[in-house]
């Protein structure tokens, strides 16, 4: 069992990247899209708590840099239906918070936005996650104004037919510049955002 991996960032694209330990070893990690963009540069040194998935062709290792993330991939994998590939999806696309909130409030509208995951797999994902995750300690976007802000301009962005992680790096970048702005001000700045790109 691989639970940790620590060494240098040697290199990243995709989904994936390598890590060159002391050893003399490179793991090549898998990795959920928010982690890929908190990474340092390469040569940093970095530290993932892994999660080795044996199959009977190959080993897969999925990497996290957050306890919470692998803790939801690991309720994900779980899940019927669910295998490693779809629930690095779901990661990347809602974040570890976000899948939470979503089997909690049973929100099969966004877990619908993940890419293969229909309605069917959403209800089922409901279904059989809502016990398993509700004791974790999430932030309630409804419990704060600035939350809930932050939670509708995301979503409106998803409206408009961006995914929903671009659309919570781009309004997280607008709340960085402004953190008292209006809602349409929110919107307005995290578009302009995803124009330079």
């Amino acid at each position: 069992m691989i639970s940790a991996v620590t060494g240098w960032l040697k290199s990243k694209g995709g989904d994936k990247i390598d890590v060159a330990t002391a050893s003399g070893l490179t793991y090549e990690v898998s990795v959920p899209f928010g982690v890929l963009e908190r990474l340092p540069d390469i040569g940093a040194e970095i530290e993932l708590t892994t999660i080795l998935v044996v199959r009977e062709d190959a080993w897969h290792l999925f990497g996290f840099d957050r306890d919470q993330d692998r803790f939801v991939f690991q309720k994900l994998l779980g899940a019927s239906g669910v295998g490693p590939k779809l629930a690095l999806a779901i990661l990347s696309t809602l974040g570890g918070n976000r899948v939470v909130r979503s089997v909690r409030d049973g929100d099969i509208g966004l877990l619908s936005t993940v890419p293969g995951v229909g309605k069917k797999t959403a209800e089922k994902l409901i279904v059989e996650l809502r016990d398993r995750v509700k004791d974790l300690d999430v932030p309630d976007s409804k419990g704060s104004t600035a939350g809930a802000l932050t939670e509708q301009a995301i979503q409106a962005l998803v409206n408009l037919g961006y995914s929903p992680a671009e659309s919570e790096r781009a309004v997280r970048a607008a709340l960085a510049r402004d953190r008292k702005a209006a809602i349409s001000d929110l919107i307005r700045t995290a578009l302009q955002q995803m124009m330079k790109r």
